[in-house]
């Protein structure tokens, strides 16, 4: 067998054996929204309302999940990894305690029933652009969604 058809045929298997082991973050591929050094990804996604959209952090960096109280559509219910209600209340958290960390590999969730745009950030990360929204409309195909 020569170099090239050793290394067509190796290839692939190769690949397949460092799945998940790429970018240091977890294998776990079953999330919506995953947590790098300092981003979200996506940074938007759209569902349909009644869905349950699951964050995993998949970084190194202990981040949050903390919705923008004030930007939430009216009469929808708050979120912020930590199970907190109130954004200062997970604000406060965090700078006394480090209260609704999520550390690589644990993820949140929060269903969403209302129509509207729901802002989010993460607390430690906020001022380097760690933001992130999700959008609850009756049509998630045709709202944009961004990397």
């Amino acid at each position: 067998m020569d170099r090239r058809e050793f290394l067509r045929a190796a290839g692939p298997a190769a690949v397949a054996g460092l799945a998940g082991c790429l970018g240091g973050g977890s294998a776990d591929t079953d999330y919506d929204v995953g947590m790098s050094a300092k981003a979200f990804r996506p940074v938007r996604i759209a569902v349909e309302p009644g869905t349950t959209v699951r964050w995993l952090n998949t970084s190194k960096q202990g981040h949050s999940v903390t919705a923008y109280e004030n930007d939430i559509p009216d009469g929808a219910d708050y979120f912020a990894s930590g199970g907190f209600d109130t954004e200062q209340a997970a604000r406060d958290n965090w700078g006394s305690s480090s209260g609704g960390t999520m550390y690589e590999g644990d993820d949140f969730t929060h269903t969403f029933e209302t129509l509207g745009e729901y802002p989010y950030f993460c607390i430690p990360h906020e001022r380097a652009g760690m933001v992130g929204t999700v959008v609850v409309t009756e049509d998630p195909e045709t709202a944009t969604s961004g990397e």
